[in-house]
């Protein structure tokens, strides 16, 4: 079934909406409550997320849409004399980590009789959920934000989706797509917004389960989980897999999970450092990292929770230790776009500062690829 995180109400799993009728959000939870990861899903000869197929939603064969996203590989580096990780999720199908989330959403559409979908994104979801609609079939449209990286709306259109650029700010852009649909007087496509669908988030939840497997099956879990955060579906996604791993008894303790984003729109760090439990809208300046430029993040009470809960904490990065993180990483054989490199940003400041020690392990997550960003490595190098 899905219900409403706000208000509690419950609907069917195939419930074609995409909120609550009181405009919360919306989470799945499966039926069974004993379903967990057996340790034999994990010796399926399934080279993508489906192998943790009975810890996501129920899907028959025919409806699975998959390029193969997932297991990604995790390698070392370092960062001020000291060993660190990172997981490097951009080199899912499309370029960056969001094809966990597309994989699942459209497959429990394309269950659902779904023929027809528009999302609203800043690049990447866009070309994700582009990508896995038309492996679907799916007819789709994309709104984007009018200053989004050429080379994102050319992956947009190469995958056949139809573009919309919307003048104004991210939330602008969500808006619009929204009373496009509400307008849709013959209901004809589905808003599959990788920000209010719960199925997405159940298809991120497969980064705990990779990093669990990867790390020895939980032997060699690392202390800290660094994740890039707009809207948040990588944190809450890492959350919720970790959570769920605990509860299977699969996990003793939750690594803490540090939840960055970028000084020029930080909604969430803001509402952190205030000690408040929800997150305000803001109005924030343009930033590098284009993919974390949310200025009203849906769930962001949920952000903050999942930080808090964790053991873990927020903190915003500056432009110029963006740039500083991209080229660092890039002279170690590391493109990728700013908005992962403030990953590496934040733990160039933990470290320099103490905040992580010499013995703990850091897990960074590292979430789209650098060949969206060549515009910008021409203006830093």
């Amino acid at each position: 079934m899905i219900y409403c995180a706000r208000c509690g109400s419950r609907y069917p799993a195939n419930a074609k909406i995409w909120k609550c009728s009181c405009k919360g959000e919306l989470e799945y939870q499966a039926e069974d409550k004993d379903s967990i990861l057996p340790p034999e899903s994990l010796a399926l000869p399934v080279h993508s997320i489906w192998r943790y197929r009975e810890a996501l939603p129920p899907l028959e064969d025919k409806d699975i849409v998959s390029l193969g996203e997932g297991l990604t590989p995790i390698i070392s580096a370092r960062c001020h004399g000291f060993p660190v990780w990172f997981k490097l999720d951009f080199l899912c199908p499309t370029g960056s980590y969001k094809d966990r989330g597309s994989s699942v959403m459209i497959s429990c559409l394309k269950q659902m009789g779904i023929t027809s979908v528009v999302e609203d994104s800043s690049g990447n979801a866009g070309a994700s959920v582009a990508a896995y609609a038309g492996r679907a079939g799916m007819e789709c449209t994309i709104f984007v934000p009018s200053g989004t990286s050429p080379a994102k709306l050319t992956q947009i259109r190469a995958y056949g989706a139809r573009i919309k650029a919307i003048s104004g700010t991210r939330q602008d852009v969500a808006e619009a797509c929204q009373r496009a649909i509400e307008e849709d007087c013959n209901r004809q496509a589905f808003y599959a917004s990788h920000n209010w669908n719960p199925f997405f988030l159940e298809g991120m939840k497969t980064l705990a389960y990779e990093i669990f497997e990867q790390c020895e099956m939980g032997k060699l879990m690392p202390d800290w989980v660094i994740v890039p955060a707009g809207y948040g579906s990588v944190a809450l996604g890492a959350y919720g897999g970790f959570v769920n791993l605990m509860s299977w008894g699969r996990l003793s303790k939750l690594p803490r999970l540090i939840v960055v984003q970028a000084e020029n729109c930080a909604p969430v760090y803001q509402a952190y450092v205030r000690g408040e439990m929800q997150v305000s809208p803001i109005r924030g300046t343009k930033t590098a990292a284009e993919g974390i430029a949310c200025s009203n993040p849906i769930r962001g009470a949920q952000i903050l929770s999942a930080a808090r809960d964790s053991g873990g904490f927020v903190m915003a990065v500056s432009e110029g230790e963006i740039g500083s993180a991209a080229m660092e990483l890039a002279k170690d054989g590391i493109f990728v776009e700013p908005t992962s490199a403030v990953v590496a940003a934040a733990l160039e400041r933990l470290i320099s500062g103490g905040v992580i020690g010499e013995n703990d392990v850091a897990l960074g997550i590292l979430t789209g690829i650098g060949l969206k960003a060549g515009y910008y490595y021409d203006t830093i190098i």
